[in-house]
């Protein structure tokens, strides 16, 4: 394990001076390098209120304490769970079977790697999938996936559900989607490129829930070792710590830790981006597991009498359904480049031509959220 701190790129720079300045080119340049190198960055953005992002956190600690009879009526699986609630145990590490991903950690020092997933054991996490998307102007291939939101019908969350989740989620659609519009430009690519890519993408404000009475033993992996199948995932401040992130050129486990203050988010590369920079970003490895720190949380948390369930503040920005997925030539050249001169020899990937509709449908067979 290691003490690196993940690189901070200022938003606030970005909005307030144009583009081609040379501070806000810096700043981009800084954007791209850190998710080529550790694929994940922290990011200031002075418009994201903690306020709100607590509002949420005890809005879905409310909703996650729920007894179980009553969270099964919002799920969807013949939808994949891709709205809705997924309850606990469903859904699995793609990692746990998976060759390449397995090779992965079979390189890393044996005191770098993840908590054991091969018993390929599902998740005993929750997870709740909002909708923050806008209707494609055509008929879209992937109706499944573009589904119509759930709002729990629980009496003490149904009328602030829909108003708190969608006010968090456009704070952090607005952060992911102005920080795609800054690693472009450090890409060397237009500004509009990934943000017009993902114009009609099925985004997902994504809470995942853990028990921390029933799973609270040290070293219970609540999230395997797995990477996101989407193009960036951004998180909020959670309240319990035991997030690892692997960086891809150092092969060290780093804790995620945010600025003790300030208004911070953390962002995380995806498959998709993977795929459309041809291996120039890769997926970023993570897990969630609790260690030290989180007990620590717990007992802190227990002399406020709130449910002990440790939220995630997830948002998961796709690239639209409809998109044709295959890499940006420069970017591919500059991945073939890296690859030959990296210390830490990688596994070529082919990134065949696809539907992004496609490739999402594929991740989610692998996870055992769709048949």
């Amino acid at each position: 394990m290691t003490d690196v701190v993940l690189p901070i790129v200022d938003l606030d720079v970005f909005l307030s001076q144009p583009s081609d300045s040379p501070t806000v080119m810096a700043e981009c340049k800084k954007t791209a390098e850190a998710l080529i190198t550790y694929g994940a960055l922290l990011l200031h953005d002075s418009r994201v209120s903690e306020e709100d992002n607590g509002v949420f956190l005890d809005l879905m600690e409310d909703y996650f304490a729920l007894p179980e009879e009553e969270l099964r009526k919002d799920e969807r699986p013949e939808l994949g769970y891709q709205v809705g609630v997924t309850l606990e145990n469903t859904e699995k590490p793609k990692c746990a079977v998976d060759e390449p991903c397995l090779d992965v950690i079979a390189r890393l020092e044996p005191s770098e790697r993840p908590l054991d997933i091969t018993a390929h054991n599902p998740d005993p996490k929750c997870r709740f999938f909002w909708k923050m998307s806008d209707s494609p102007p055509y008929e879209t291939q992937f109706p499944g996936l573009n589904a119509p939101n759930v709002v729990p019908q629980v009496s003490s969350v149904h009328d602030k559900w829909t108003p708190i989740m969608e006010k968090w989620g456009q704070s952090m659609r607005n952060a992911v989607e102005n920080l795609g519009e800054m690693a472009a430009l450090g890409l060397g690519l237009p500004r509009e490129t990934f943000k017009e890519a993902g114009r009609y993408g099925p985004h997902l404000l994504a809470p995942t829930a853990s028990d921390l009475v029933k799973y609270g033993q040290e070293d219970t992996i609540l999230a395997g070792f797995h990477t996101d199948l989407n193009f960036l995932t951004i998180h909020g401040r959670s309240r319990y710590p035991g997030l690892n992130i692997w960086a891809r050129n150092t092969g060290k486990r780093i804790p995620v830790r945010f600025p003790t203050e300030g208004r911070y988010l953390l962002v995380q590369a995806g498959k998709q981006l993977e795929h459309l920079s041809g291996g120039l970003i890769k997926a970023g490895f993570h897990e969630v597991v609790v260690n030290k720190a989180t007990l620590e949380a717990v007992e802190r948390r227990k002399a406020l009498n709130r449910p002990l369930i440790r939220i995630s503040s997830t948002f998961f920005w796709h690239l639209s359904s409809d998109y044709a997925l295959a890499p940006i030539p420069s970017l591919q050249k500059r991945a073939r480049a890296i690859s030959t001169e990296s210390v830490r020899p990688e596994v070529q990937t082919i990134y065949e031509p696809m539907k992004v509709g496609h490739q999402v449908q594929n991740e989610l067979k692998h996870i055992a959220l769709m048949a």
